[in-house]
């Protein structure tokens, strides 16, 4: 495995997302001088938190799976999650409401969702499910060490036995067609493959092996901290100021200094230095290489679609609704389509709805609700204008969203808050979107940009824009591949 050249005693990160948080944990585990530098008031990055009277929301992930990563992080440093973060296992982990008007609830134990597939969809499907919760928990098992949590030199590394062992499951076959290949009703073969939309890819062109998505999201659990997901980041904060990272705010860095091949500062817009031996930059990769290292991608990316978010504070609350629901159109395919191929906005959208107080009250005044709702969108290579249409836009989700049962919700809504993709360009995402380059097959595993910057000795990325990719997870695990690109192992 390659490493950084050189010394590595004092490393700079840049950004206190995720994934940079993460790995300023790793690495003062590790003995080294640790400095953050952060542009917000607050850590977080796209996991940032919002708050608007007694209102707070959070601004990016509102899914947390795999909480072992976390374990994993805090245990570098002899921390215990307990101690920092109060986690709810949400059951169901989402809701989904289809056309039809039925509903179908993904329970917190593959027992629980067999028995509910089995009310709604029949005992066959419910066998289906089993057999489908078996193949993609071996997918998991199969790529996560060889294909996931690991660093690439070069294609070449994905060589062995696992890759024949995930070609011979399957996994470089279409996604759709696999889920079809267990699932006969259209809502279970919806709700088992809407998750290669996070990838960026529709489920008839993503590689099956993204089902690992469907296992995590579906079958091993879904969680949510109370205080909102942005209790993550403060909480990987906090472990980091404890043991000894210098985190500073309203930070923002301009460039990164280079000489040859080499960084060794990096400069903030008040005109402050920070020396460093080693730079790992944690904003999206594509524009921190073009905006702080002045050294654009050597090959275009294709990025995923975007979304719009509206975060909304209301009096209303609707009791068959859950913590996480997915409202499917009557439109499928096209949807994919409009949104991916045509660059239109979805004729009849499929939309997400996260409503947290529903697990913590905390997050409104009493009697209050907030809810989340985002619809993909495409990313601003479509041209739309979103300062023009932006709200009108978000008129007619909220149109949508009555018709769909959330009677009166234009009406009790006292705090409004719109994200669209010209929101997220502005927070410094590429072609405006939060779920970086898309995970098409020349765009995954090693093909994905590296977490080595070209040309430089000691010059890391960490995030979603690199390997292996988009996600809570992902980032996380990110944050230990690049730690170990400095310290040469895994501690």
């Amino acid at each position: 495995m390659r490493t950084v050249i050189g010394a590595t005693d004092r490393v700079v990160i840049v950004g206190a997302g995720l994934g940079g948080l993460a790995c300023a944990i790793r690495l003062a585990a590790t003995g080294r001088q640790v400095i953050v530098l952060e542009r917000e008031e607050l850590p977080g990055g796209r996991a940032g938190r919002l708050t608007d009277g007694e209102f707070t929301f959070d601004t990016g992930p509102t899914v947390l799976t795999m909480p072992d990563l976390v374990d994993d992080t805090l245990a570098a440093v002899g921390e215990n999650r307990s101690d920092w973060l109060d986690l709810v296992r949400l059951d169901p982990s989402y809701r989904a409401h289809f056309p039809d008007g039925s509903t179908l609830d993904i329970r917190a134990t593959t027992a629980g969702t067999a028995a509910e597939i089995a009310r709604v969809c029949g005992p066959r499907e419910a066998d289906s499910f089993l057999r489908f919760a078996d193949y993609a928990r071996r997918m998991y098992e199969i790529e996560w060490n060889s294909f996931i949590d690991r660093n690439f030199d070069s294609p070449t590394d994905l060589l062995g036995r696992d890759l024949a062992r995930l070609a011979a499951a399957g996994g470089f076959r279409r996604l759709g067609p696999k889920i079809g290949s267990f699932f006969r009703d259209p809502r279970t073969r919806r709700i088992f493959s809407f998750q290669s939309l996070y990838a960026g890819v529709a489920p008839d062109r993503a590689l099956a092996l993204y089902s690992v998505i469907s296992y995590l999201d579906t079958v091993a659990g879904v969680w949510f901290p109370r205080g909102g997901i942005h209790a993550l980041p403060t909480a990987l904060a906090g472990v980091a100021v404890k043991h000894g990272v210098d985190i500073r705010y309203g930070r923002t860095v301009t460039e990164v200094e280079i000489s040859g091949s080499r960084a060794q500062a990096v400069r903030t817009d008040d005109g402050d230095r920070v020396a460093a031996d080693v730079v790992v930059l944690n904003p999206d990769l594509p524009v921190a290489s073009r905006d702080l290292l002045h050294r654009p991608l050597r090959r275009p990316l294709r990025f995923s679609p975007s979304c719009v978010v509206l975060h909304l504070g209301a009096s209303a609350s609707y009791g068959k609704i859950a913590h996480h629901n997915i409202h499917f159109g009557a439109a499928w395919r096209r949807t994919f389509r409009q949104v991916i191929d045509a660059g239109q906005l979805m004729s009849d959208p499929s939309v997400l709805v996260c409503n947290p107080t529903a697990t913590d009250p905390g997050l409104a005044p009493r009697g209050a609700q907030t809810y989340y709702v985002l619809a993909p969108v495409p990313n601003l290579s479509a041209g739309i204008d979103w300062p023009a249409i932006g709200e009108k836009y978000a008129d007619e989700l909220l149109r949508t969203l009555e018709q769909r049962g959330y009677l009166g919700l234009s009406a009790a809504t006292v705090v409004r808050h719109l994200v669209t993709p010209a929101d997220w360009a502005r927070a410094g995402m590429a072609q405006g979107t939060p779920f970086a380059a898309a995970h098409l097959f020349s765009q995954t595993g090693p093909l994905r940009p590296g977490n080595l910057a070209p040309g430089l000795d000691n010059v890391v990325f960490v995030g979603s824009g690199t390997q292996p990719g988009v996600g809570v997870p992902m980032v996380l695990v990110s944050a230990r591949l690049a730690a170990e690109r400095v310290t040469g192992d895994r501690r």
